[in-house]
């Protein structure tokens, strides 16, 4: 049975240790391994938990899409958007 690749914004969770939380990255390695960056959910009383990596065939997706993906990231760009100030 073929595996669907995990995609940035499932929820999901890891099958060893029961660890949940959304896929927001993902690193391909040298040799083949593939990393899912996972972060969890804020507790309930405020407490951030730190995210975790997993081999993506140790994760198993609990729901698809939970978060979508923003195509306009507010990151590098090589164009200049403003006018250079100029100094004397």
């Amino acid at each position: 049975m073929e595996t669907k690749k995990i995609e940035l914004g499932d929820e999901v969770m890891d099958t060893i240790s029961g660890f949940k939380g959304i896929a927001i990255g993902r690193t391909e390695w040298l040799h083949g391994c593939t990393r899912i960056n996972v972060q969890p959910k804020v507790k309930k009383d405020g407490t951030m938990i730190d995210g975790a990596s997993f081999d993506e065939p140790q994760l198993k997706v609990t729901k698809r899409k939970t978060i979508k993906r923003k195509t306009d990231t507010g990151g590098f760009d090589m164009e200049i958007k403003q006018k250079p100030t100029l100094t004397k």
